[in-house]
């Protein structure tokens, strides 16, 4: 039987660390960080040689289960979160448990389909991270991201969803009317409907030193696993609600600088974030101002921007910036050519489809696709991941929803019976 807190031993400004912390805190899971600053902490505290220790971070997950350097892979399945599929055939599979994916497996399992849902990493998405929404309705005094999502979760399973945690999909296909879907893990699924609600991930700085300093004081993501241990002045570099939401979280304990691109926050941030951090004297918001030098040994010491309006240059010391500007689709695992997109990769969907360009032989009973589906029949995007979408909490949990709605006209199309209302075989 495993601890309710997890405790974790490790290095400062150790990547793999971070991940841990940040997928754990992610999956709404209670643990511990014990730094170790020197060989005889690792020794003393870890049982390892010291801090060089390859074995570093250990995981403690009971007094009879200790992790060394787990793949978060590893640790899923430890914890006992990643479970293989319990079918061959769903009525709808859900790929991405942000909000919109959330949303979606809880209304296909409450109105009777067999639904499944796949994160590649953590329940939430980017929400998941946020350290306080407070324009969520029905929360007056705001949620944390992870408790909304971990709240979603429950309410999901209850309801019948299967969600499973830690599985990458890396390749899907539309066959005789199913969409076929394979994992790295090598097991491969079917559904009649399926719901793309992947998200977008943070765009990339483009640094010169970006990969030595990842997840070693360069983080992308709000960083609330974070929030208590970094020390001395922390840096957000974006303008959105994402971003905002950060610097509130880290100017309760440290000082904090905002690099922003734009001439200014309100155009970019809700009203009641931006008159809070204009209210706390611990955050410094720098206008028109790019992130251009990253520096540092073994981690971020610190880093060098430009005000983009004068030219000119200021260096400052930090240990911790944290990127939220923007964002990709996440469509890895969808083949090229198959699935219509904008020109930024977001999935278009219903009326947005040019007609004309659409797969004959998969369009062959002449209908037009419905409103959120994609160029592919019976293929759904819901969330941040579809093309002119509001990229909003409540708006990616409607579209969840609305995706099942649009999932069942397309079911009653195709004359399909689902296994959650009838149980029969698929032949």
């Amino acid at each position: 039987m495993l601890n309710a807190k997890i405790v974790i031993y490790g290095r400062a400004n150790s990547a793999a660390g971070y991940e841990i912390r940040d997928f754990l805190t992610r999956n709404c899971s209670d643990y511990d960080w014990v730094e170790l600053n020197t060989d005889d902490d690792a020794q003393m505290l870890a049982g390892v040689s010291g801090l060089a220790d390859a074995r570093l971070p250990l995981c403690v997950l009971s007094e009879n289960s200790r992790l060394y350097r787990p793949s978060l892979r590893e640790l899923a399945t430890a914890l006992e979160w990643f479970k293989g599929p319990k079918y061959e055939c769903y009525d709808l599979a859900i790929f991405g448990a942000g909000p919109a994916g959330l949303s979606a497996a809880l209304y296909g399992a409450s109105e009777g389909l067999r639904t499944i849902l796949f994160e590649k990493t953590a329940v939430g998405g980017q929400a998941g991270s946020t350290s306080k929404i407070e324009n969520y309705m029905g929360f007056p005094d705001g949620i944390s991201g992870w408790e909304l999502a971990s709240r979603a979760r429950r309410q999901a399973i209850r309801m019948g969803a299967e969600i499973i945690v830690g599985i990458e999909g890396v390749a899907g296909e539309h066959q005789d009317g199913w969409q076929l879907s394979w994992f790295a893990s090598g097991e491969r699924i079917a559904s009649k409907a399926t719901i793309c609600a992947t998200g977008v991930e943070y765009s990339r700085l483009g640094l010169e030193r970006e990969n030595d300093f990842l997840n070693r004081g360069l983080y992308y993501g709000a960083g609330s696993s974070e929030a208590g241990i970094c020390k001395g002045r922390v840096v957000i570099v974006g303008g959105g609600n994402s971003a905002g939401q950060a610097a509130l979280n880290f100017a309760r304990q440290t000082q904090v600088t905002m690099l922003v691109r734009g001439e200014c926050l309100k155009d970019t941030l809700s009203t009641y974030l931006l008159e809070r951090i204009e209210d706390t004297s611990s955050i410094t918001v720098l206008t028109r101002t790019t992130l251009i030098e990253l520096e540092g040994d073994d981690a971020l010491e610190r880093i060098t921007y430009r005000n983009e309006t004068s030219g000119k240059t200021a260096t400052i010391e930090t240990h911790s910036v944290f990127v939220c500007i923007g964002g990709r689709p996440r469509l890895e695992w969808a083949r090229p050519g198959v699935l219509h997109c904008d020109p930024a990769g977001y999935i278009l969907t219903g009326s947005d489809l040019d007609r004309s360009s659409l797969s004959a032989e998969m369009w062959a009973d002449g209908r037009a696709p419905l409103f959120m589906e994609s160029s592919i029949p019976g293929l759904f995007a819901a969330g941040d991941v579809r093309h002119n979408s509001t990229k909003r909490c409540a708006a990616a949990a409607g579209d969840g929803a609305t995706a099942v709605a649009m999932a069942h006209q397309f079911l009653l199309s195709v004359k399909y019976r689902p296994y959650g209302t009838s149980r029969s075989a698929l032949r």
